[in-house]
């Protein structure tokens, strides 16, 4: 018998302990490593029932599914949302602008500037920016002994980066990391949606009159950049630019910040891990993976299906919103052996924190810089580290981490002197 599509035959008849996705309670007060194991294990594809106040929606949580799912831009699109809050919400303002929901030719157009816009010249100019500021804030911090680092560190590296690549002025990065920390999460329960709507308005504002002051003063920066390019011959609009710096700055600011506070917190408790990484044994690269896949600070994505289709004998109507959980993806014991052991040297380690596909996350590079620097710089200025207080969890349907993380650390004397 096929599977009807109407809200009330969609879901899994008896299932107990359904959940709620779009409550950021739901995943504060759950275990959604069980969860996503049972997901995984006896509903790979399925629907989350419709309220009184929203609609129903696929959840996938497969990782081959995922990723292919990812890929594949005939039957999915991107262009009328790809978080809840506008999926939800029946579609994006910036579908066609922002390169995260453009699909077809012009994402493709599109992905290309933004590329030549982090040429190697500049990343390569960034990187260094990222160790000098990473290495003084971690120094500084463990010469204190104690302190927030989500706050001291965490939450400047990124900002500082991605800041610095498009240009905003370093007095203005504070105003700004305040407002990113609302658009699609809040470090406080139930704040309030306009709160999140007015973040993402200020933060639209902000880059509209910074792209008037670059078209007027070009200087050495991404926004410049974007002034300057066009897509067969007609040059980007003031909105084209707007749309993509916001979606530099949050893609920029959260994933590395949350990934960070994650590694701080997890080997605290994983000392084993921590003395392997110490002593060198084992290779930064293949560290830095482990800990994205590890953290997965964006726990979803989703889409909008173009055309009917079947996925493990479900039916998938056209306009139905599908959406894909990176979170349980990457906890997937088929693809990732062990998968709730933090490991190190873990190998091979295809993890999908970054997405896959056409909307492979164009600022992957730098996180990975950003995460791999702390590691490095925590192994040589500190001999160890543990949670100093009760940390706090930030309130989400997207992102997954934490807000607060106070820390006591001891100092490695040898390695703070050489720098």
């Amino acid at each position: 018998m096929s599977v009807q599509t109407t809200e009330v035959q969609r879901g899994v008849p008896g299932d107990p302990g359904v959940l709620d996705l779009v409550d950021p309670k739901t995943f504060l007060e759950n275990d959604m490593a069980a969860y996503w194991d049972r997901m995984r294990a006896d509903h790979p594809v399925y629907w989350q029932p419709a309220t009184p106040e929203r609609r129903g929606f696929w959840v996938v949580s497969r990782y081959t599914d995922v990723q292919a799912l990812f890929r594949d831009n005939k039957r999915l699109t991107s262009e009328r949302g790809n978080v809840l809050v506008t999926l939800l919400a029946g579609g994006d303002s910036a579908a066609g602008k922002m390169l995260a929901v453009t699909d077809g030719r012009r994402h493709k157009n599109l992905r290309n500037v933004m590329l030549k816009a982090f040429s190697p010249r500049a990343l390569a100019k960034v990187s260094g920016i990222v160790r000098e500021n990473t290495r003084r804030l971690l120094s500084e911090a463990i010469r204190r002994g104690e302190g927030d680092f989500a706050a001291d560190v965490a939450s400047v590296v990124p900002m500082t980066t991605v800041g610095g690549l498009l240009g905003v002025p370093v007095a203005d990065h504070p105003y700004l990391l305040n407002l990113t920390k609302s658009c699609l999460s809040s470090d406080e329960a139930d704040q309030a949606p306009e709160e999140a709507f007015l973040a993402r308005n200020e933060i639209l504002l902000y880059f509209s009159d910074l792209v008037a002051e670059r078209r007027e003063k070009p200087q050495d920066d991404v926004i410049s950049t974007l002034t300057r390019s066009d897509i067969e011959g007609v040059p980007l609009s003031d909105q084209d630019i707007v749309f993509n710096c916001y979606s530099l700055l949050l893609g920029g600011d959260e994933t590395s910040r949350l990934s960070m506070i994650e590694t701080l917190y997890t080997l605290s408790r994983e000392t084993g891990e921590w003395q392997r990484l110490r002593d060198g044994a084992v290779d930064l690269e293949t560290a830095t993976e482990e800990i994205l896949r590890w953290a997965t600070p964006a726990m979803n994505f989703g889409r909008h299906a173009t055309t009917d289709f079947e996925l493990h004998g479900r039916q998938i109507k056209e306009g139905d919103i599908v959406t894909l959980w990176q979170m349980s993806a990457n906890r997937d014991e088929t693809v990732f052996p062990d998968p709730y052991t933090l490991d190190l040297a873990r190998t091979p380690n295809k993890h999908i924190t970054f997405g896959y596909g056409p909307h492979f996350c164009i600022g992957a590079y730098l996180a990975r810089v950003e995460v791999k620097e702390m590691l490095d710089a925590l192994r040589t200025f500190s001999k160890g580290f543990e949670v100093a207080g009760e940390p706090r969890r930030i309130h989400s349907n997207l992102m997954q981490g934490m807000s607060y993380l106070p820390m006591r650390y001891v100092p490695d004397e040898r390695g703070l002197a050489a720098g």
